[in-house]
């Protein structure tokens, strides 16, 4: 049997150790879900000025996003001459919205249309209007921007119809950024969504959560498919080291989203924690099988951040805290599933939409 022969089932046991160590299996992994599903870059936000940029890493394939006369735009970090990155800084600005690549000066317009070539006119039969940059598909929700690489994938409204209307009480593309912080963790990016996925371990790894949301006061909308999870109850006012909330209650909460704090996660690559006065959101780069690196953004409503007496910093750190502790205990976890003596265990009833993420991805994976 082939190691890439995905056509034996879980049975309520935990995936084998290939599926986080392999190089062959991350390739495919790149294939059939990295690259073929919704992948989130960025928010529209970053780009506040014409010929704004930044850089994406999709999975090991370089995505140039751009903006001008307000219209976003995506492109392979490609030059179409002889296959130059055309941008190496993460974030930039193109003078006068114009791409030049520093190889041989070729250079794109805002549409990515070639627009000069030197000495390519003595070239017979050259076009310019034939060698364009190629562009992924891009889509915008929520405030956030989406790339898919697969030219014949379904657009975002239809793949995310499930899930369309979930963030909406929080108008999320109306929030906007107040802090943010990356992080590079040695572990595989199904072992973040893996832990996020369940509160098994919440006693022992995170001991102060309990107090400001008992970790068995929490349901499920979401249990099955791309998109999973629910509420767990508020015991505080919101999840902040002083259990206080550090900004206004986001206005368009009725009292019931007020009283708890949702946690969802989007296959292939986002994480949510929606708090009735903030935000965060996380966005997962898969950079191998044991590299990840992770981006936090923590978003407020605008006339809080415009307040003078504004001060996150309880609802920033009490998630920094979080963070760490969750990264350090997946990366032990992917130290001891790269050992010869793992095998799969089972799954507990506390872990069910985490082993509802493992179901859909060895779905995505068949």
């Amino acid at each position: 049997m082939s190691e890439l022969d995905h056509s034996e089932p879980t049975k309520g046991r935990t995936l084998p150790g290939k599926y986080y160590t392999s190089d062959e299996i991350f390739a495919e992994e790149r294939k059939r879900v990295l690259h073929s599903q919704w992948f989130c870059v960025g928010r529209k936000e970053e780009l506040k000025a014409d010929g704004e940029f930044f850089l994406a890493d999709v999975a090991g394939d370089s995505i140039i996003v751009t903006r001008s006369e307000d219209q976003t735009s995506a492109f392979h970090n490609v030059c179409r001459h002889r296959g130059t990155q055309l941008v190496c800084d993460s974030t930039g600005e193109f003078p006068n919205c114009r791409i030049q690549c520093p190889y041989h000066r070729w250079t794109y317009d805002a549409k990515g249309q070639l627009i000069a070539a030197p000495h390519m006119d003595e070239t017979p039969n050259f076009n310019l209007d034939e060698w364009p940059l190629l562009s992924p598909q891009l889509a915008e929700w929520e405030g956030f921007l989406f790339v898919n690489l697969n030219e014949s994938a379904a657009p975002l409204q239809t793949a995310f119809a499930p899930f369309e209307n979930a963030l909406r009480p929080w108008r999320v593309s109306d929030l906007r950024i107040g802090h943010r912080e990356s992080y590079d963790v040695a572990t595989n990016w199904k072992m973040v969504f893996q832990n996020f996925n369940e509160c098994y371990h919440c006693l022992s790894v995170h001991p102060g959560l309990n107090d400001l949301s008992p970790v068995n006061d929490c349901s499920n909308e979401f249990e099955q498919g791309r998109f999973l999870g629910g509420p767990m109850q508020l015991a505080s006012e919101s999840m902040t080291t002083t259990g206080q909330r550090v900004a206004t209650s986001i206005r368009s909460l009725d009292s019931d989203d007020q009283s708890c704090v949702y946690y969802y996660t989007l296959m292939p690559n986002m994480l949510f924690a929606l708090h009735p006065d903030f935000v965060v959101a996380w966005t997962i780069f898969p950079a191998g099988p044991g590299k990840t690196k992770i981006v936090a953004n923590w978003l407020f409503e605008p006339e809080s951040i415009a307040l003078p007496d504004f001060s996150p910093d309880p609802a920033i750190q009490f998630w920094h805290t979080t963070n760490q502790q969750d990264w350090a205990i997946c990366q032990q976890t992917y130290l001891g599933v790269s050992s010869r003596a793992y095998r799969p265990g089972p799954w507990s009833l506390k872990e069910s939409i985490s082993q509802a993420f493992d179901d859909e991805y060895v779905r995505a994976m068949q």
